[in-house]
């Protein structure tokens, strides 16, 4: 397992625009094996929301992004990635976002060809660690590392989006791998 901590968020790899559509995986992490010497610092909170797009604006270290993201069908969503002035971030952060803001530390991890990004949440949501991949299709096969836990792309408590209405510590300790 080849650690690789020299870029900040996927997105980057991109020109700070993601492409247009995203297709993910999400799991629990189990241990801690997977863990690097640094990660990236990343608030994130969103500033419009309902059933069919989510608006969020986020910092990750020395940036920030103003994102895009539609309606998953399966798991693919069409996503669209900008940076911005962190200092605009920062603001929009500080003043418009709507529930609780995210907190994590994210750490990136090669393995088997794919980019493994682990976010352990901070602040209210202190205790969760997930691991998230990006494939190019659906039904692409992945070799998952062995910190890697439950599959948990299809259940909605942990997206992002909610987290910041119903943070992890307020469900009991439940969810863990």
């Amino acid at each position: 397992m080849a650690l690789d901590f020299s870029h900040d968020l996927k997105v980057n790899q991109h020109g700070g625009r993601h492409m247009g559509r995203e297709i993910e995986r999400k799991f629990l992490v189990r241990g801690d094996a997977w863990r690097g010497p640094e990660g990236v610092m990343v608030r994130q909170g969103h500033l419009s929301l309902d059933k069919e797009r989510v608006v969020r604006v986020r910092t990750a270290g020395e940036k920030g992004f103003l994102t895009i993201k539609g309606k998953a069908e399966g798991l693919t969503r069409p996503e669209y990635e900008y940076e911005i002035p962190v200092q605009d971030a920062g603001e929009m952060l500080d003043t418009l976002c709507t529930g609780h803001l995210i907190e994590k530390i994210r750490y990136y991890v090669e393995h088997e060809g794919l980019t493994w990004e682990i976010d352990e949440f901070k602040g209210e949501n202190q205790g969760l660690v997930v691991a998230e991949v990006e494939i190019e299709t659906e039904d692409q096969p992945i070799v998952k590392p062995d910190w890697v836990g439950d599959e948990v792309s299809a259940d909605p408590r942990y997206l992002n989006v909610n987290l910041a209405h119903h943070p992890f510590n307020q469900w009991g300790g439940k969810g863990e791998s």
